[in-house]
């Protein structure tokens, strides 16, 4: 329960389709917000903060996300407090426990999106918050500097820049940003 992880009313299933009844969130999600360009600081700073507030409460319960990406933050446009724009972490679906034991699916393939995932991730690796910090940072840097870290031509480059490049400096990216 926190309010930047988006509520779940009910789940359940009829007739062999399952549901998850949640929140109507009118506005958009950040990967749509994006598309429009990179955010200012500030505007960043606000809502990183609260993706980072869901992922603090989901990790005090032990719940590690995994799948931190900006189509995963719904924004409440001018719903928060003093009708500034509000975010929402969704789509735990991905989630696990910090007590179990790996990051891979059955057919020993990772979980996660290529662009945010950590490199514990692609080594399959425990994880634990410090995994969805990394898809938290991999965010943020989108979110200023307008592109992903790694734009890579190839799923095995972008999976290789994660576990062996320096990551890149928004700043380099865009050099208007203040340091």
């Amino acid at each position: 329960d926190n309010p930047n992880i988006i509520p779940i009313y009910a789940a359940g299933e009829v007739d062999g389709a399952y549901f998850l009844a949640m929140r109507y969130v009118a506005g958009t999600d950040l990967e749509t917000r994006l598309h429009k360009g990179p955010l200012e600081p500030r505007e960043a700073v606000h809502i990183l903060g609260q993706v980072a507030s869901a992922l603090d409460a989901a990790h005090e319960q032990s719940l590690i996300h995994r799948d931190v990406k900006p189509a995963n933050v719904l924004i409440a446009t001018g719903k928060g407090v003093e009708k500034a724009d509000h975010a929402y972490l969704t789509d735990f679906g991905l989630t696990k426990h910090r007590g179990s034991q790996s990051g891979l699916t059955e057919a020993s393939a990772f979980i996660g999106t290529l662009d945010y995932i950590a490199p514990e991730q692609i080594e399959g690796k425990p994880v634990d918050g410090r995994t969805d910090q990394y898809g938290l940072a991999c965010v943020a840097f989108e979110c200023l500097a307008g592109r992903v870290p790694f734009v890579r031509e190839t799923d095995i480059a972008i999976a290789m820049a994660h576990l062996r490049d320096v990551p890149p400096s928004a700043v380099g990216v865009r050099p208007d940003l203040p340091h």
